[in-house]
């Protein structure tokens, strides 16, 4: 893969973070049918009954209801052929229930690493590794 196609993955990994910041579901549904296969294979355990890409977008739906202030600021990008790894920092205010935590109004904030492989310049693949640990420490469920 040439540096151009690696350099073309980095910019869409950030798209897809920067566009749920925008935290509107036409413009995330629209962006992820752009840039994400139909049947991207997710390789991390989601709480949806959907699958590929409308998995992500109800994810996201979720999240935004939760957090209706979430926040994904890309940290660092690495690719190398077909894959891009970011390290994403997370930000929201917990308003919904989320993994069965009714709302608390804390804010919280949390490391993600989540790896997207391309297939000609659409996300086709994702593994990802949240901090649910840390999430559950500032709802108070987890002990500090």
């Amino acid at each position: 893969m040439s540096t151009e196609e690696e350099a073309t993955n980095k910019e869409t990994f950030k798209r897809f973070q920067n566009v749920t910041n925008t935290h509107d579901p036409e413009l995330i549904s629209r962006t992820f049918d752009e840039i994400v296969k139909p049947d991207v294979r997710i390789r991390t355990p989601l709480p949806v009954k959907s699958s590929g890409a409308e998995a992500l977008k109800e994810v996201f739906r979720m999240l935004h209801q939760v957090f209706p202030d979430l926040a994904v600021t890309v940290e660092d990008l690495v690719a190398e052929g077909d894959k891009v790894a970011g390290r994403n920092s997370v930000t929201g205010t917990h308003q919904g229930e989320y993994m069965g935590v009714a709302p608390t109004g804390r804010t919280i904030a949390y490391n993600e690493i989540f790896i997207f492989r391309f297939e000609g310049g659409r996300i086709a693949e994702t593994w990802g590794v949240v901090d649910v640990f840390a999430q559950l420490k500032q709802l108070g469920v987890a002990p500090a």
